[in-house]
């Protein structure tokens, strides 16, 4: 983390192999990404619509949608699923070099494996987490709208009335603040799995295994210490 930093501060960055991994980790998972989070925001979107309009208040519904989405559910959701596809690729990439000794081979060229494979995995998935991000907090409350309106039947004007009266643009931000933490988290955990790969193609398994589950776990964890910090 503090080399690849240091790569970053000094502007040390391969622009051509950037966009070659915001292409392979952001753009590739977009369609995961939204379907994880269009079925989720339709999930809450139908537990909260039957008892609102049961106990009259169903204008809370379209702002309990927009505040579990662009506070929790989006960036966390959105980076779990991540996760298990581009830290695993990572891990396994990685690894993979290692264990055919590519590795050895760029240092023994006199060339950083930090700058030439963790800082354009790292630039390219902090931009692009949070346009995912984005767009699945979109898709989230699209599809909670729909399932509210045919099941419950809440006009569409109500649901999104409630989201302009309980929801700010504020917590969408710090929301985009979370997912940038959890790129960073992806990229640095699948990176040091594969470049700590050891034991041949055996150990190119454990390490992605490990990517995958350090990742889930330290996600969880800092959504918890970055929601006390943001919203409290």
């Amino acid at each position: 983390a503090a080399e690849s930093a240091r790569f970053i501060a000094i502007l040390k960055v391969r622009l051509s192999e950037t966009f070659a991994q915001a292409y392979f980790l952001g753009v590739q998972s977009t369609a995961i990404v939204l379907l994880t989070s269009l079925f989720t925001g339709m999930v809450v979107s139908f537990e909260s619509a039957q008892n609102a309009v049961n106990y009259g208040v169903s204008n809370l519904v379209g702002g309990a949608v927009a505040f579990t989405t662009s506070r929790e559910l989006g960036p966390m959701l959105s980076a779990v699923v991540v996760a298990g596809r581009a830290g695993a690729a990572i891990a396994a990439e990685l690894g993979s070099m290692v264990v055919t000794e590519q590795i050895e081979a760029l240092e023994s060229l006199g060339l950083s494996p930090v700058r030439i494979l963790v800082v354009p995995r790292l630039v390219a998935l902090i931009v692009m987490m949070p346009l995912l991000t984005i767009l699945a907090d979109i898709v989230a409350i699209v599809g909670g709208a729909y399932l509210a309106h045919t099941t419950a039947g809440i006009p569409y004007e109500t649901f999104i009335q409630s989201i302009r009266t309980y929801s700010h643009f504020d917590e969408f931000i710090k929301g985009m603040i979370k997912a940038m933490v959890f790129a960073a988290i992806i990229v640095l955990v699948g990176c040091y799995q594969g470049l700590s790969t050891r034991g041949g193609a055996a150990g190119v398994g454990r390490a992605t295994t490990g990517a995958v589950v350090i990742s889930i776990i330290l996600i969880f964890g800092s959504n918890f210490t970055l929601s006390l910090l943001l919203f409290r």
